[in-house]
């Protein structure tokens, strides 16, 4: 990137609102990060790493492929631009702090968003925010291209917050990899609701499915996932 490319500088830790993403092949962006020798050393020592797995067999990793790019969209306050693109090494998901310990390296969340809070302003899901019910999509570090697109997501999983026990519970969880795309949408209202993702089919069609979401009479969280939902899973660890 040169610097006349850069139309704004965010100062550290400032916040956004996130509003895509893409992966960009490496050898398509140079390493802003680092000078021109210690990129190519780099470069050099990473494909030596890369074709070593390869040669064990392990699957392809996205970080040793893609640089991430985010499309962000900043407040009218800091910035006049409408939105930017961020270099991914530069960004950080502020995952709810309250679900944050469910997430792993291998599976990263990457979208989220309460079910059992109606009226939760935007920014009041993080530090101090009361404990709820979420549905999260995540992601595993393993490339998986199809025609050379990779899913945004390949996870699905709902976390239940059980106000008397004052724990978490996992409601639903997909059994195998799934391939979606954004977004996720969380419709309905009380204590009656349902979430809708964008899966792959076998037949390589996105198409919207619908999880109904309910609490039974004890107040536990319940999921009834889509009744073909099998057919767009494959084996996952």
């Amino acid at each position: 990137m040169s610097p006349q490319t850069v139309l704004y500088k965010l100062p550290s830790s400032s916040t956004f609102e996130i509003m895509s993403w893409k992966y960009v092949p490496k050898q398509e962006v140079s390493d802003v990060d680092d000078d021109s020798a210690n990129q190519r050393r780099s470069s050099k020592t990473k494909n030596e790493e890369i074709e070593a797995a390869r040669e064990e067999g392990e699957p392809e990793k996205l970080e040793d492929k893609y640089d991430m790019w985010y499309l962000v969209r900043l407040d009218p306050s800091v910035s006049p631009a409408p939105a930017g693109w961020l270099f991914g090494r530069q960004v950080e998901l502020q995952v709810p702090t309250d679900i944050s310990f469910f997430q792993s390296n291998n599976r990263k969340f990457v979208a989220w968003q309460r079910l059992d809070a109606e009226n939760v302003e935007r920014g009041a899901v993080g530090r101090g925010a009361t404990p709820g019910s979420w549905v999260v999509l995540s992601r595993s570090p393993a490339s998986k291209p199809i025609d050379g697109v990779e899913p945004d997501f390949d996870g699905i999983v709902v976390l239940a917050f059980d106000k008397y026990d004052q724990s978490y519970y996992t409601a639903f969880r997909t059994s195998g990899d799934v391939w979606g795309t954004m977004p996720l949408r969380v419709e309905g209202s009380g204590d009656s609701k349902s979430f809708v993702v964008r899966l792959r089919a076998p037949d390589g069609q996105m198409v919207d499915k619908r999880f109904a979401v309910i609490r039974d009479k004890g107040g536990r969280l319940r999921v009834t996932p889509p009744e073909d939902l099998a057919q767009f899973q494959t084996k996952g660890k």
